[in-house]
């Protein structure tokens, strides 16, 4: 049994209370890895070209307001 599928199995068997208490804790690690994802990516600059892009599309008035 790989380690995620014994995972699947304990949290199968989570009483309501703490299904809903891990769902938050998930939520709140997962996004906090996509932060820190988002971040290593602006620093290694691959976020750099969609930004040039969005820039130009915003100078030459492809761009909206909300």
């Amino acid at each position: 049994m790989s380690p995620v599928e014994k995972i699947e199995g304990e949290i199968a068997e989570l009483c309501p209370t703490d299904l809903a208490a891990f769902r938050r804790w998930f939520a709140e690690f997962d996004a906090t890895v996509w932060d820190r994802q988002m971040d290593a990516d602006a620093i290694n600059g691959k976020l750099d070209a969609l930004a040039e892009k969005a820039l130009e599309d915003h100078a030459s008035g492809r761009s909206t307001k909300f």
